[in-house]
């Protein structure tokens, strides 16, 4: 195989880049003009089933499970491979193009990027975030970890491992390395404590069980048996432990549009939803 040159001047191929391809791009703004929908709840999210929406989805239905009625939602599904986050509606909440957004109706605050959603909800209704400064300065350690570490499991390892055209071993193996020592930097630091952030479950967990939970039940990539992912056993242990949390259950399927039909709730706008609309209630039976 002939060696890569880079150009002096990269210019962009849509042609090249594999299944998400038609939806990359080097420039921002809108593509089209759409206004979005708008639901009943305070709280709109626009959002798509991947590991960062999860994130906030599982935060809003951890807030209803202690009663906090003011975190009642409409979650409308964005379809990043058709390209809705391009349209003007949804660019004029967020300019980065990217799921998940929320509009919070009570405030007029529009919150793009997962992490600053779930601060802000936490701060708005006084959970899930702790008062004490040393507590909740290591539930932040660990929000800004999975802000900056997430990035290496899901557009470096799953890209090259997974979704890229061809397989490359230098990317694979230089971000399975990344990948590795991540699960082991959360592996020895749950040795010691049930969450992350200590004794409490806190939105450190919720931000990080979608992506490396996932990745440690083997629901990632199909890459549990590559990564050994079973040797990793406290890490397994609590993702274990937070997938049984029935609100982690009922946002892990919000917005999803892959997976079992009764694993697809996608959209969600009324507690009812999870018992009447999931996509194996609407789909007909073949």
């Amino acid at each position: 195989m002939a060696q890569y040159i880079p150009p002096k001047v990269w210019t962009w191929d849509a042609e090249n880049g594999g299944n998400w391809a038609n939806i990359n791009r080097p420039i921002s703004g809108a593509t089209h003009d759409a206004e979005l929908p708008v639901g009943r709840h305070p709280i709109q999210l626009y959002s798509m089933g991947t590991p960062n929406g999860q994130k906030v989805t599982i935060m809003l239905e951890e807030l209803l499970a202690i009663g906090e009625s003011g975190a009642e939602y409409d979650a409308h599904l964005i379809r990043i491979g058709k390209g809705d986050q391009f349209s003007s509606g949804f660019v004029a909440l967020n300019p980065n193009s990217k799921i998940p957004v929320m509009f919070d109706r009570d405030t007029g605050s529009r919150v793009f990027e997962s992490g600053a959603i779930l601060l802000y909800l936490a701060e708005k209704f006084g959970a899930f975030l702790p008062d004490d400064p040393a507590q909740r300065t290591e539930v932040m350690n660990w929000v800004f970890w999975l802000q900056g570490s997430a990035p290496y499991l899901g557009g470096g390892f799953g890209h090259f491992y997974f979704y890229a055209p061809e397989k490359f071993e230098y990317p694979i193996n230089r971000f399975t390395m990344e990948v590795k020592r991540q699960m082991d930097v959360l592996d020895r630091t749950l040795a010691e404590r049930p969450y992350l952030a200590g004794q409490t479950y806190s939105i450190a967990d919720m931000l990080t069980w979608p992506w490396y939970g996932n990745l440690a039940l083997g629901n990632a990539y199909d890459a549990g048996e590559f990564l050994d992912v079973e040797s990793y056993t406290h890490l397994r242990r609590w993702a274990q432990n937070i997938l049984a949390r029935p609100a982690v259950q009922r946002g892990r399927i919000v917005n999803r549009t892959s997976g079992p039909l009764h694993e697809q709730l996608r959209e969600r706008h009324d507690a009812s939803d999870f018992d009447l609309r999931t996509q194996d209630k609407l789909e007909p039976a073949n």
